[in-house]
């Protein structure tokens, strides 16, 4: 059986909730068909117990900066709180960056001490909550720091939703953005993750185009993949997708039951569920091995 890795993880546990550190509402809740039981967060230990119910070794957890300070509806979980998860289990957890970019020098400096001190295996960033296409001027700096740190940036790329009932965020991350990206910065590993709905076929040819972009399968339920994504996973792609859920928007066990669904090569399951986290996380596969 293959020990899956799931790339997209936010810590959804009381302490989140309880701080409002989860950017979503009960109607955004509601949407994904959350389970009651659960609205008031799920215990790292627990979660730990269904990562194994679903076959998931190591999930990445996100220290969301998502949005300007100064506005409204914006939330960030500080550093520290991901990286006290990751100290706990850390066989079982390792911790994403999220990255502000209009922080500054701040923010560099902050990624430096969150990969060299904190352990952090990568970077995250939310376009759309900073109203700043993926292109723009103020994320390259966090772009070159990564190089440097030899650590990878995903994205959430695509539509986003309304997470917040009065919170209204415009979709400013189509795939295609990345191309001048691939291109500026060569060294750069670039994860598009959401899929890029409704622009798939886009972030399909990001990954095919470029040797340092790649696709995350997050945020949405792998039955309804588009088949020209599961065409590409399970044949010339099969090296450019990873596996990842979103949690809490999708449970690990349904995630892997259902990419199970599609009957991928085993060659191809395999890369999507582990070996390709390991070869994009160069820090991660030091520390899981293969």
């Amino acid at each position: 059986m293959v020990k899956a890795i799931d790339i997209v993880c936010n810590p959804f546990t009381a302490q989140e909730v309880a701080k409002q550190q989860t950017g979503f509402d009960e109607n955004f809740m509601e949407q994904v068909r959350m389970p009651e039981d659960m609205r008031g967060g799920v215990a790292m230990e627990r979660y730990a117990d269904i990562m194994d119910e679903a076959g998931v070794d190591h999930s990445l957890l996100i220290a969301v900066r998502a949005g300007d300070r100064r506005m409204k509806g914006s939330i960030a979980i500080p550093y520290q709180q991901v990286a006290a998860y990751c100290a706990a289990m850390p066989g079982r957890f390792s911790g994403l960056a999220g990255v502000d970019p209009f922080m500054g020098m701040e923010q560099l400096r902050d990624l430096e001490y969150a990969v060299r001190e904190l352990g952090f295996v990568g970077a995250h960033s939310y376009p759309h909550w900073f109203r700043l296409p993926p292109d723009a001027a103020q994320w390259y700096p966090i772009y070159a720091k990564c190089c440097e740190l030899d650590i990878p940036i995903m994205m959430q790329v695509g539509q986003n939703l309304i997470y917040q009932k009065d919170v209204r965020l415009p979709s400013v991350a189509r795939p295609i953005l990345l191309d001048q990206i691939a291109i500026d910065f060569p060294e750069l590993t670039l994860i598009g993750i959401h899929i890029g709905v409704p622009w798939t076929d886009e972030m399909i040819a990001m990954a095919w185009k470029h040797e340092n972009v790649f696709i995350g399968i997050d945020a949405y339920a792998p039955k309804h993949l588009p088949k020209t994504l599961v065409h590409y996973m399970n044949s010339y792609g099969s090296h450019k997708v990873l596996f990842g859920t979103d949690w809490p928007v999708i449970d690990p066990r349904r995630g892997v039951r259902e990419v199970q669904g599609h009957a991928l090569r085993p060659e191809a399951y395999e890369r999507v569920m582990r070996i390709n986290a390991l070869a994009v996380f160069p820090a991660l596969a030091d520390r899981l091995g293969t």
